[in-house]
């Protein structure tokens, strides 16, 4: 961390209370924001394939009158950049993607898109993490910062990446000079809907909030042959039955039990007939953890077995490869301690309060540089308040986040959105020098 932000982040709150976009000017944008949430939520477009969805969010900034507009940053990412006198720099930033889901919400606007994904097989498209409450609350956040620049000075950097679902856009954003061509954030903000909160309520975590993640690839080899001769085959398969049963002895047995983590064996596929013996299964995996240490540590276990399995069962070597990764997720605690009040002064003290850490993850930690930069993620609740309700008394299960049935409330969430970060901005950047009599 710098000492100039240091420095901002002592900075006290300014004689005139920060406050963002107030409840009228959301409530008359409100029907044509929902209007863009309900053609976001039809028109999904998987990782690295949203061209349509950044250029529409390009087209919203562009109307919402911010001065510079960047598209193909990275990918499909799009910056926008609203300069507004002396002052920090703050980062807003949205995700664009949806996941490979067959949408099962009953919704009158439900996605009914179909796309090829990576391995060439068509699947069902769905926005099931909020990406396109994100993406309405960031549009109302631009307009309100375009429109109000008399009451706040300094910079906003409007980032809306790519690829968050496969923790690859923020990288390529930052790849592609995203700190270098773009004025360099003294802080960074993003909000993500929450499954598990009641919409209308904002819910934060100062220090570790989610979790890192890597990708694990495994391919188990073996001997293949006619399954009526098992001994004259190495079989891959039940190797792979082993290796998975091993892979759950490390986090039981070998991690500290006060560090998380975990290790899920996500996909598993060998084999093509009844009486076939296959040369080889593949194993995909998805690991979390919350420091960098319990990360090496499972991914050496994963590696000890599966080696060990293959000369145990006098198999050829396996292959073992690490893919898509992300660090942990940790919101600044001075970031925090100073953003919260804010949160309270715009929605209500009473409808923000702290939660615990997830197992999730979400590349934009990445946007802090190792903590370079501060930032600030904090949860945005989607549940209606009658669905919350009933499962709080013993009814259904809330659906979470991913599921093919997840159905934000974003009538009462995207509001509350868009007055929390924006009162989050501007308690990072003072007011103009005439509206302190400076």
């Amino acid at each position: 961390m710098t000492l100039l932000t240091s420095l901002l982040l002592l900075m006290p709150s300014p004689a005139i209370p920060a406050s963002g976009a107030d409840a009228g000017w959301v409530a008359a944008e409100l029907p044509g924001l929902l209007d863009l949430y309900r053609h976001l939520h039809r028109h999904p477009e998987l990782s690295y394939q949203e061209a349509e969805t950044a250029g529409r969010v390009a087209l919203e900034l562009e109307r919402a009158g911010v001065d510079e507009i960047t598209k193909e940053v990275g990918g499909h990412g799009v910056v926008g950049v609203i300069r507004n006198g002396e002052g920090p720099t703050v980062l807003v930033r949205t995700d664009l993607d949806a996941l490979p889901v067959v949408e099962q919400t009953g919704l009158p606007f439900a996605s009914t898109v179909e796309a090829t994904d990576d391995a060439g097989e068509a699947v069902g498209v769905m926005h099931a993490c909020g990406h396109d409450v994100h993406m309405t609350c960031f549009v109302g956040v631009a307009r309100w910062l375009a429109s109000h620049r008399d009451s706040w000075s300094g910079t906003v950097v409007l980032v809306a990446q790519p690829a968050e679902e496969r923790v690859g856009g923020a990288r390529r954003m930052l790849e592609d000079g995203l700190y270098e061509r773009f004025p360099r954030p003294e802080f960074a903000l993003a909000l993500h809907v929450s499954s598990e909160t009641r919409a209308g309520q904002i819910a934060y975590r100062a220090g570790p909030a989610l979790a890192s993640v890597s990708s694990v690839d495994i391919t188990v080899r073996g001997e293949g042959g006619h399954g009526a001769y098992p001994h004259r085959t190495v079989d891959p398969i039940v190797l792979a039955a082993s290796l998975v049963m091993e892979l759950q002895t490390i986090v039981s047995r070998e991690v500290a039990p006060t560090d998380p983590a975990v290790v899920t064996v996500g996909s598993i596929h060998g084999g093509a007939k009844h009486n076939i013996i296959p040369p080889e299964v593949t194993l995909q995996l998805t690991l979390r953890s919350y420091t960098t240490e319990v990360m090496d540590q499972l991914i050496d276990g994963i590696r000890r077995r599966a080696f060990a399995l293959a000369e145990a069962h006098e198999a050829p070597e396996p292959s073992v490869t690490i893919g898509e990764s992300t660090p942990p997720t940790v919101n600044d605690p001075d970031l925090v301690s100073r953003i919260v009040p804010a949160l309270g002064r715009a929605i209500g003290p009473e409808h923000v309060h702290p939660t615990d850490p997830v197992m999730g993850a979400e590349d934009f930690s990445l946007y802090s540089l190792d903590g370079e930069i501060p930032s600030f993620m904090f949860w945005l609740g989607a549940v209606p308040a009658d669905r919350f309700e009933d499962a709080q008394e013993g009814g259904d299960p809330l659906p979470s986040l991913h599921s093919p049935i997840f159905a934000p409330d974003a009538p009462t969430a995207v509001p509350v959105g868009i007055r929390a970060m924006t009162s989050a901005v501007v308690e990072l950047l003072p007011p103009p020098a005439d509206a302190t009599g400076r």
